[in-house]
C-alpha cells in the first residue's frame, strides 16, 4: 500500500512524459499491474489519451487510480483556461481529474496572475478538480498564490528534485508552509545510477539506485513521479515504497547535492536555489 499525502496524493507515482500511443498504453498498463495508481499527465505532454485509455483497459475502478494534469502556459489566459481543462477531461475519459496544476506560471507575467490562479480555484469549485497545485512556482509565486487563495488551498508545488538538486531553501519554506513538493525528475535522467553513494546504499539494502533515490526523497517529504517504459525498471523503482533509509544513508544523500538542475527553459521563473 502506498502511502498518501495529507491531501491525498500518493507519494510514489508515475511520469508519463513520452508514453504516448500503442507503445505508451503498453508502458502504462505495465506500471497499472505492477502497483501504480497515481498517473502523471499534462496537457502538453500529448499523453492524456493514453493515461485514460489505460486506465480504461486496465479494469481498474477509476475511483482508484489518482491522475494529475497539468494546465499548459500557452493555456493560461481567461479564454482558454476552462476549455482546455474540459479538453482535458474529456481526452481522459473522466468526470473529475484528482489534481490539476498550472504547469508553468505565465512568463514575464503576460497573464495576469491573479486571472488563471482564479480560474484553477474555480476548476475545484465547480468540480473539474478535486484538488489544485502548481508546478514550477518559486517562493515568491507561492506566497502570492497563499495570499489570493488561501493558506491551505494549494495541494503540491511540482518542482525538479533529486539527490543532485535538493533545493534545500524551497523545501525548508514548503515544510514551514505545510506544502507538498512533488518531484519531476527524480532519478536525475538516470544519473543517480551512475553515482557510487547510491549504489554502495543500494547494495547495502538489496535494491537497485533508483529506488534509494526515490525513498530518499519520499523521506524528505516528497511525492515522486518516475517515469520509464521497462517493467523491470518500474519493479525497481516500486521498492521504494517500502525500502527504510537509515540515518548514515539519508545524510550521505543529503551530502550529494550540488544544485544541478536539468530542467530550465528560458520561460522559466527566478529559482530560490
Amino acid at each position: 500500500m502506498i502511502a498518501t499525502t495529507a491531501h491525498g496524493i500518493p507519494k510514489l507515482g508515475l511520469g508519463t512524459f513520452g508514453r504516448t500511443g500503442e507503445a505508451g498504453i503498453a508502458a502504462l498498463l505495465a506500471a497499472l499491474e505492477i502497483g501504480y495508481r497515481h498517473i502523471d499527465t499534462a496537457q502538453s505532454y500529448d499523453t492524456e489519451s493514453s493515461v485514460g485509455e489505460a486506465v480504461r483497459r486496465s479494469g481498474i475502478p477509476r475511483s482508484d487510480v489518482f491522475i494529475t494534469t497539468k494546465v499548459a502556459d500557452t493555456n493560461l489566459a481567461r479564454a482558454d483556461f476552462m476549455p482546455s481543462v474540459e479538453r482535458s477531461l474529456e481526452i481522459l475519459g473522466v468526470d473529475t481529474i484528482d489534481l490539476l496544476l498550472i504547469h508553468w506560471p505565465s512568463e514575464k507575467d503576460a497573464v495576469p496572475f491573479e486571472d488563471y490562479m482564479g480560474a484553477l480555484a474555480e476548476t475545484r469549485d465547480k468540480g473539474m478538480a478535486k484538488r489544485i497545485g502548481v508546478s514550477n512556482f518559486p517562493i515568491a509565486l507561492l506566497d502570492k498564490a497563499q495570499t489570493l487563495l488561501g493558506t491551505d488551498a494549494l495541494s503540491t508545488n511540482q518542482v525538479e528534485l533529486h539527490p543532485f538538486l535538493q533545493s534545500p531553501k524551497l523545501s525548508t519554506y514548503a515544510r514551514a508552509k505545510g506544502l507538498t513538493l512533488t518531484a519531476y525528475m527524480p532519478l536525475a535522467k538516470g544519473k543517480v545510477s551512475e553515482e557510487p553513494v547510491l549504489t554502495g546504499i543500494a547494495d547495502k539494502h538489496g535494491v537497485q539506485a533508483g529506488a534509494v533515490s526515490l525513498a530518499f526523497l519520499m523521506a524528505e517529504g516528497h511525492v515522486v513521479i518516475p517515469a520509464s517504459s521497462n517493467s523491470e525498471r518500474l519493479r525497481q523503482n516500486m521498492a521504494a515504497a517500502t525500502l527504510t533509509l537509515d540515518a548514515d544513508d539519508i545524510a550521505a544523500i543529503r551530502a550529494l547535492d550540488r544544485g544541478e538542475r536539468m530542467i530550465d527553459p528560458e520561460k522559466a521563473p527566478a529559482w530560490d536555489d
